[in-house]
């Protein structure tokens, strides 16, 4: 598990309370607090602390089936080395990163493409303390693919583990539709929650909130389809419903990161929004607002 935060560590202890054998690749407090008392699994069935070995050296992963990259992306770049060298030892690379441009920035880090899944999980967790994490809902969707769209051994092999850990995993031969259902959601979640610094119920409830809600959706769909990604007619509808669904409090991870002052995935993104909307010549006024207001360069 590269990267044992919220998605890393309850996926990482999980597949290891089914048998498998797993290494965290943890930092900080949060790795002492593994080594010493183990990882600990909160669910609304109960709690459970699984040992697991964890290092924050590169040098002590050794090789792999497979190696789940969970961190934000702002923190790709530095653990880039970590991923290659494990990449390089024959393990398959599943990230399960916010937004659509993973893959090439991986393989500008030396990360060979050929080792490079497509990965995307929807599941509520959330790091509570060093070495606890807690699941929130009973959702544990996890959808892998290959690249090219071809069902291998590989991929089967990792979502029958998944499988076995509690996931509802499948395969799935346009993880490229997939990524972008799934950022199509997130980016415009994350935009209008930003820009208004509210919750989604909160802008849901605003007349001009919910049309901003359906313009960020619409902007995202009309630029993935100038990309080629074949989406459902009825993709911005489906969209919207999501949002509609989601319970009131809900505030999407970019604005708790604006709310405590850290880093934000606005570059990859309303950013990525803005940028591949004038590569395709295609207009995004809202992403573009977003990008322009919430960036810190």
């Amino acid at each position: 598990m590269l990267g044992a935060g919220a998605i890393g560590a309850y996926y990482g202890g999980q597949l290891a309370r089914t048998g498998h054998d797993v290494t965290l690749y943890a930092r900080g407090e949060n790795l002492t607090a593994i080594r010493r008392r183990g990882l600990e699994i909160r669910t609304r069935e109960g709690s459970t602390v699984v040992q697991v070995t964890a290092t924050d050296r590169a040098d002590e992963l050794g090789a792999a089936d497979f190696a789940i990259l969970g961190v934000k992306s702002y923190s790709l770049d530095s653990i880039g080395p970590a991923v290659r060298q494990t990449a390089e030892k024959g393990a398959a690379i599943l990230p399960f990163l916010n937004g659509v441009e993973t893959t090439d920035h991986l393989v500008k880090l030396g990360v060979p493409r050929g080792a490079i899944l497509g990965g995307v999980t929807r599941i509520s967790v959330a790091r509570v303390q060093p070495g606890v994490v807690e699941r929130r809902g009973t959702i544990q969707s996890v959808i892998i693919g290959e690249l090219d769209g071809q069902t291998t051994d590989r991929v089967t092999g990792i979502a029958t583990a998944f499988r076995d850990a509690g996931a509802d995993a499948r395969v799935s031969n346009r993880i490229d539709v997939d990524l972008w259902q799934k950022f199509i959601f997130l980016a415009a979640i994350a935009a209008g929650c930003g820009l208004a610094r509210v919750p989604i119920g909160v802008l849901r409830e605003r007349p001009l909130g919910r049309r901003l809600l359906q313009r960020a959706v619409q902007e995202v769909v009309d630029v993935a389809r100038a990309r080629g990604i074949p989406l459902p007619d009825d993709e911005t509808a489906q969209v919207t419903s999501a949002i509609d669904a989601l319970p009131p409090g809900t505030k999407p991870s970019f604005l708790l990161d604006l709310e405590s002052g850290g880093p934000t995935e606005v570059d990859i993104l309303s950013g990525a929004v803005s940028r591949y909307a004038d590569e395709a010549g295609v207009l995004a006024p809202f992403h573009d607002t977003v990008t322009a207001a919430l960036s810190s360069t």
